[in-house]
């Protein structure tokens, strides 16, 4: 809850064709932040629409390798969407946030309120790009970083479009978690956790909550996308910050029984999530 474990990139742009540079901008506070600016295809130079992607705790820029750390996981590949994206003519940004991948460490890690001011600092850096429509960003975030997509949208706005791919309260997720990894002691353990990672700086658990802060999405379509047997987060979680926010589309109950067959719903659906991203950015087919 403090650090993070540091996966290694695991997957290149070139490994699919994508024609990439490699990027080093500041968050809002100033952490250094790296990642990859994956040009459209048959970019001309011309302002383009871009779609940020924000990954979850503890992944990074590629997405999530399986086995990577000590959770039961399954590997989520960032760049074949990426490549579907950048194909309909759509500029991608995939980075490391604080703490991840190969950005610069400022703990703790706060599963999304202060990693809102590194996705804050991707579109203050894209929107100083000419090759970059600055009205027309997208953001794709994952778990945490669906919590930093909407903590972040309305300080830097517009956003016209967020896919929040099961976004979290922390007072549900964590002691969930903890009760399936570690059995019916978890939660108690969790609240000793949560002691200690208030004594580094970190927010309450209770204030790491999207549902508290969505409402200020106004001008913002916002699709939700919660993985239906998931047992460390909550359908009834996610539909209550639909509910609490202004735009939002139905929420998409993915089949799943764990958390990753959730995240794997875009992989899945990408021509739907592209379908999405046009409409909500204005973007023509």
């Amino acid at each position: 809850m403090i650090f993070s474990t540091r996966q290694p990139l695991w997957r290149f742009p070139a490994d699919l064709n994508l024609r990439a540079e490699d990027v080093t901008f500041p968050s809002q506070d100033g952490v250094t932040l790296r990642g990859w600016f994956i040009h459209r295809a048959n970019a001309d130079g011309s302002p383009a629409p871009t779609i940020v992607f924000i990954h979850g705790w503890p992944w990074n820029r590629c997405g999530n390798r399986a086995g990577a750390t000590l959770l039961p996981d399954r590997t989520i590949d960032f760049l074949e969407p990426a490549a579907a994206f950048s194909r309909a003519g759509f500029h991608v940004l995939l980075f490391d946030l604080r703490n991840h991948g190969l950005s610069d460490a400022r703990i703790p890690v706060t599963f999304g309120v202060n990693e809102a001011r590194d996705v804050i600092g991707a579109v203050a850096m894209l929107r100083a790009r000419q090759d970059v429509d600055g009205g027309r960003i997208g953001l794709i975030g994952y778990s945490m970083g669906a919590n930093a997509a909407l903590c972040a949208a309305p300080e830097c706005a517009p956003i016209r479009g967020i896919v929040a791919v099961q976004p979290t309260s922390a007072q549900v997720f964590a002691p969930n978690t903890a009760r399936d990894v570690l059995g019916p002691a978890g939660p108690t353990l969790i609240q000793i956790g949560g002691l200690i990672h208030r004594a580094f700086g970190a927010p309450p658990l209770s204030a790491i909550a999207p549902a508290a802060w969505v409402h200020r999405l106004r001008d913002t379509d916002v699709l939700y996308i919660q993985g239906a047997g998931d047992r460390w987060g909550s359908l009834a979680d996610v539909a209550a910050m639909a509910a609490n926010t202004p735009r939002a589309r139905p929420v998409v109950a993915a089949p799943s029984n764990e958390r990753y067959g959730g995240y794997l719903y875009v992989a899945g659906h990408v021509d739907a999530i592209i379908a999405f991203f046009r409409e909500s950015l204005g973007v023509e087919g």
